[in-house]
């Protein structure tokens, strides 16, 4: 689905090996996807920016065609700082120290504690869709719970979303692309068909439920121990006008008590703002980072 001028890379980290694909020319952009996706949501976007960037798109630790170990009982190696860590030696192998960055739901997840934790790599950042994770979760009320309800599903114990999703991926797979995206919206076939073939690796729904029980334990305690502390790059913030984030968050104010300078915009579309709209995304990130 990537360009043939586009190389696969498995590239080795400390602890996992991380499924990789870049390619283009210009100064290094990495683009981080989301759940249930892979690298290859990025698959229109990353066409239209590698004239611009040199783009480097990875599977994120536990998705896609990367290393999935099993979950920690603190969950600590599904981190978002050790995810981020993960990414930040991805980048170091390829040769950058430094990069402009976007994430989409988990991948822009990973990305805030990546700001946090690593602010000298990342000369400006951009999310999309998503609140931080510690204010979603301590103001939590009906309205988030019921639109955001995979995140009580899934961080239950003893393996029970593990086997209730294992018994039909596929279908879980595609409820949350229906659900989550705007009436009418299309994913590209080949696209579609990849998730349904990494999702259906039972290790992968594992590391998926190990990356939301991580976001509901050991990533709030990382958050609160740097409360006071703000992304000090460039900061831009895109979500889906027809999603759930703007209805419940002024996403702008949030990220405003976050970082330092913050600008941004929905777009007319549902969560999946890359593939929903991504032209417009392109054109974005083009005027952003360029």
């Amino acid at each position: 689905m990537f360009k043939k001028n586009f190389r696969k890379q498995k590239i080795q980290t400390t602890e996992v090996e991380i499924n990789t694909v870049w390619g283009g020319q210009g100064k290094p952009l990495l683009l981080l996807h989301g759940y249930p996706q892979t690298h290859v949501m990025w698959h229109e976007v990353a066409r239209t920016l590698a004239s611009n960037f040199l783009v480097v798109c990875p599977d994120l630790r536990g998705y896609g065609d990367s290393s999935k170990p099993a979950g920690k009982e603190d969950h600590s190696n599904y981190s978002k700082r050790t995810m981020a860590s993960d990414i930040v030696s991805v980048m170091e192998t390829l040769g950058f120290s430094e990069f402009y960055a976007a994430g989409h739901d988990r991948g822009g997840r990973v990305l805030h504690r990546m700001c946090l934790d690593h602010p000298e790599k990342i000369l400006k950042a951009c999310v999309m869709d998503i609140a931080p994770t510690h204010h979603m979760f301590t103001t939590a009320d009906k309205n988030f719970s019921t639109g955001y309800y995979h995140w009580f599903f899934l961080i239950q114990p003893d393996g029970l979303p593990e086997k209730m999703i294992g018994s039909d991926p596929e279908y879980y797979l595609l409820e949350k692309l229906r659900r989550w995206s705007a009436p009418g919206a299309k994913f590209h076939p080949e696209a579609v068909k990849e998730y349904v073939r990494c999702f259906s690796d039972p290790r992968t729904i594992h590391a998926s439920c190990e990356d939301y029980r991580a976001a509901a334990s050991i990533d709030i305690v990382h958050d609160e121990e740097d409360m006071d502390a703000r992304i000090t790059c460039p900061l831009l913030a895109l979500w889906g006008k027809k999603g759930f984030i703007h209805r419940t968050y002024d996403v702008l104010a949030i990220w405003r008590e976050r970082a330092i300078s913050v600008s941004g915009k929905p777009l007319d579309c549902g969560h999946f703002v890359p593939e929903e709209k991504p032209q417009e995304t392109s054109a974005e990130l083009l005027s952003f980072f360029g």
